[in-house]
């Protein structure tokens, strides 16, 4: 049992694989625990696939790739506001136009400007082929976001529940938006590589739901999610070692997992375990506010 673990230590890709999984494991579902309370979880979608552009764009001019995919991220985010703030057309659609829209152009953009991308490698991720660079990369964007939610948490924890409330006391709202969206964007960017743009979205998403099942703070569940997180990738790792499984999927899959047991299991919301039936609502507590 103990060489099925240590045997894939003994690989360079193996030991990379794993330690940026470690990394994109802790930072995705911190974002992605905001994402959920506030049920816009579709919005890292819309921006996953907005940075497509981006990326086309990036290497048909030579310059880095991430320059590109943050911009065009960025624009997928603001396009989305200005559809909502000067229209009656709703947020869903407005990110089903956004992400479908984004997405074609990124295609047609790589067709025209003849664009050398591993499409394969961009949609599905390739963990297996990370650099000593990419993870200090990927570690230097996950640690600067993990500051700036250690240093506004509080901020950003009433204007994920009371929007309203935190612009009548004056906290700049507009400004804590937008924060947000270069949270959401540079964590997608930081884990493009390790499990695709098509596939980020289920480790934002899957292990922080998975904590939400389980607790009822939202500091509790960012942690929680965090641990879900790392879990989901290291054994993602080991599975596409040991059955030649692609990475991207095998994590995505054990994330799943993960979320189905906490589904069936859960002390107080587990289909198979929850003695009456309850809401579920997400709330927050007095240790929170504070």
């Amino acid at each position: 049992m103990l060489n099925w673990v240590v045997e894939p230590l003994n690989y360079e890709f193996m030991r990379n694989a794993i330690a940026i999984g470690i990394v994109v494991g802790i930072l995705c579902p911190m974002v992605g625990s905001y994402l959920i309370v506030q049920r816009m979880a579709l919005l890292g979608d819309v921006i996953a696939h907005s940075v497509m552009p981006g990326l086309s764009i990036s290497l048909f001019l030579g310059i880095d790739i991430l320059v590109g995919a943050f911009v065009s991220g960025i624009l997928g985010a603001v396009t989305i506001v200005l559809i909502r703030s000067q229209s009656r057309v709703k947020v869903d659609s407005a990110m089903a136009l956004t992400f479908s829209s984004y997405f074609a152009l990124g295609v047609m953009l790589i067709t025209v400007l003849k664009s050398k991308i591993d499409l394969d490698s961009f949609l599905f991720g390739d963990i297996l082929s990370i650099t000593t660079t990419d993870i200090l990369r990927t570690t230097a964007i996950a640690i600067v976001i993990l500051v700036a939610i250690k240093l506004f948490y509080k901020e950003l924890l009433f204007y994920t529940f009371d929007p309203t409330g935190a612009q009548a006391i004056g906290l700049p709202v507009n400004a804590l938006y937008m924060g947000f969206m270069v949270m959401i964007t540079l964590t997608i960017i930081a884990s493009m590589q390790a499990v695709g743009v098509i596939l980020v979205i289920a480790l934002l998403v899957g292990p922080a739901l998975t904590a939400y099942l389980l607790v009822q703070e939202l500091h509790h569940m960012m942690l929680l999610g965090a641990v879900f997180g790392v879990i989901s990738s290291i054994s993602g790792v080991y599975l596409s070692y040991f059955w030649n499984l692609p990475s991207g999927p095998a994590i995505v899959l054990m994330s799943s997992t993960l979320f189905l047991l906490a589904l069936l299991f859960s002390p107080s919301q587990g289909i198979l375990t929850r003695s009456s039936p309850t809401r579920g609502w997400f709330r927050l507590r007095a240790s929170d506010r504070g």
